[in-house]
């Protein structure tokens, strides 16, 4: 279980390939990997977004974010996740989340990537500024 809160640009599929490259040793243990890589949109609300700042709180978030991992490998057969999430300055079609998760079966990976993301989207201690062409907005949960 990999958790990391970045404010550096990141490409999701190399950066799923080097993870998998850290779990040779359990290769023959999983038959399924389900993945969910969210970007940012340039519109919102009906208007351009020029730009957007994620802000989070450190320490909180990772502590947050760990804790539904450990939620997930509970609740479902997994072998192992993976969450990496951008904060800071982001642009349009800039990747912001990517989720995995591993398991010997579609159904538990598949249960988790949902349940991951919803949580984040939903929960999680992140709050977003978006740049616009008449200023400046924080986006409601």
């Amino acid at each position: 279980m990999t958790i990391e809160v970045t404010p550096n640009e990141f490409n999701p599929y190399a950066r799923l390939q080097a993870y998998e490259e850290t779990l040779k040793i359990k290769i023959r243990q999983w038959g399924a990997l389900a993945t969910f890589t969210g970007t940012m949109r340039d519109y919102n609300e009906g208007d351009t977004v020029q730009a957007m700042f994620l802000e989070h709180y450190p320490g909180m978030t990772e502590e947050y974010l760990f804790e539904i991992s450990e939620t997930a490998k509970q609740r479902w057969d997994i072998l192992d996740t993976l969450i990496i999430h951008r904060v800071g300055d982001i642009q349009p079609a800039e990747t912001i989340v990517l989720v995995a998760a591993w398991a010997e079966h579609r159904a538990p990976a598949l249960a988790t990537v949902s349940f991951l993301i919803e949580e984040l989207k939903h929960k999680a201690p992140f709050w977003k500024r978006e740049t616009l062409s008449f200023g400046t907005r924080w986006v409601g949960a």
